[in-house]
């Protein structure tokens, strides 16, 4: 359901918002979780490290892809803002045409760069060929991934969260019947958790379609597809930063994955349950982060400059306050979620993956203003600060990654991961403050 969010009570709108959609995410990661209890449970540790090890090569090439369409998506919610329907049409079409093309470059490159890439991360050699295999199958599903995300933000750019939440249920369920039909009656191993979720995947994109082509002053015609060099290049600056910037984000990923790999299979198998918890754990900020983008994005675009600034502020307490909550979950359950994943028999991985919960929840509420403050700013289609914020978030995750662990140990990795937050954070605050004073001081 399209939603104006130009009008009405701030607070109810973005809990409104971003309530189904934060459902959606929590399904989206749990059909991930899904792949990974399956493999700890049904195949075996080295299998669960072995998928883990994957994560953010995944997540560097994927990511890349995820930006660049909601890049694309700031413009449609600016184009709804102003009710510019001809413009907003042309936004989505040509943005098509750029996820195409992007996906298909993505997908030549990623196929032949995998192994390598697994290599460089010093991956452990009885773990390479399993994980090769995997992140092989998963990225031959480039153009699916590129093409749902894009659809899914273009919907929520609208206003409306309700139809990717019901395309992520039917995907998880989907992904989780298939997931113990592949590995555990057909013995497919972690292929088979690799080719749920594309299947998974592929049904969520075509929801979605479906979906926008119900809208009404969705009905395209033959002359929004014609090619329009001023929209493509307007998509390019919008979505090629977001589009490094998740790319850039992710390099420090890889370093950290990369130090953890040298500590060996079992550290590996406890950071790839962590992270995944870690991932749910996020949902919230990074929730109420997309909201504000398409609220900030729609106001934009109606001049409504008072409403942004009083937006933002109630952003900033219900996720706050949602803060508090996840803490108090995870100090008292956090072990019985990593038991989820692994065997309870498991005790050293479980260890291990708690101490990365335990800091990363910590500092749940740094990574939380980052989210608000990085989305405000692209909803303004400011792509270029957020992505800089994305740099100095890979500079203070490489740096401490390498020097710390061989002051902390494994502790050094998690603490590594939270400094990254409140660099960017040091960034994105005043940078929010003073894009705001400028935009009022253009349009006033």
């Amino acid at each position: 359901m399209v939603k104006d969010m130009t009008k009405g009570n701030p607070t109810r709108l973005l809990l409104s918002f971003a309530i189904p959609m934060l459902i959606g995410n929590i399904f989206q990661q749990l059909y991930s979780m899904v792949d990974s209890i399956v493999i700890g449970q049904g195949v075996g540790v080295n299998a669960l490290a072995a998928v883990g090890a994957t994560f953010t090569l995944d997540w560097a090439v994927l990511g890349f892809g995820i930006g660049l369409g909601q890049g694309f998506a700031i413009l449609v919610a600016q184009k709804f803002g102003a009710e510019d329907y001809k413009g907003l049409k042309k936004a989505f079409t040509m943005s098509i045409y750029l996820t195409a093309i992007v996906a298909i470059i993505i997908t030549i490159i990623s196929r032949s760069l995998t192994m390598p890439l697994l290599k460089i991360l010093n991956t452990p050699s009885e773990l390479i060929c399993d994980s090769n295999l995997y992140i092989s199958i998963i990225f031959s599903g480039i153009i699916i991934t590129m093409f749902y995300n894009f659809f899914s933000a273009t919907l929520r750019a609208l206003g409306d969260s309700r139809t990717p939440l019901v395309a992520l249920v039917i995907a998880s369920s989907i992904n989780v019947v298939l997931d113990i039909l592949f590995v555990m009656k057909f013995n497919m191993g972690i292929a088979g958790a690799a080719y749920a979720t594309l299947i998974a995947q592929t049904s969520s994109c075509i929801f979605c379609l479906l979906a926008i082509r119900k809208v009404d002053f969705f009905a395209l015609e033959k002359k929004d597809w014609h090619v329009d060099k001023d929209f493509l290049g307007r998509l390019i600056i919008l979505g090629l930063p977001m589009a490094l910037q998740s790319s850039i984000i992710s390099i420090g990923a890889m370093v950290l994955q990369y130090v953890v790999n040298g500590y060996g299979a079992l550290y590996v198998a406890a950071y790839t349950a962590a992270v995944k918890i870690v991932g749910i754990i996020e949902q919230p900020g990074s929730t109420f982060g997309f909201a504000m983008a398409t609220y900030a994005g729609q106001n934009l675009g109606a001049n409504k400059f008072e409403r942004i600034q009083l937006g933002l502020r109630k952003c900033i307490k219900i996720s706050m306050i949602s803060c508090l909550g996840i803490m108090a979950i995870v100090f008292l359950f956090g072990e019985n979620f990593i038991a989820l994943i692994v065997s309870k028999e498991e005790t050293e991985v479980i260890a291990i993956a708690k101490e990365y919960i335990h800091i990363s929840v910590s500092m749940l509420f740094i990574l939380n203003l980052l989210f608000i403050y990085r989305s405000a700013l692209q909803g303004f289609g400011n792509t270029v600060i957020p992505m800089i914020s994305g740099a100095l978030e890979l500079i203070a995750r490489i740096s401490l990654a390498m020097f710390l662990p061989k002051f902390l140990g494994f502790t050094g990795i998690c603490v590594a991961e939270v400094s990254a937050w409140l660099s960017a954070d040091i960034l994105l605050i005043p940078s929010y403050y003073k894009n705001m004073h400028r935009l009022k001081n253009k349009y006033s």
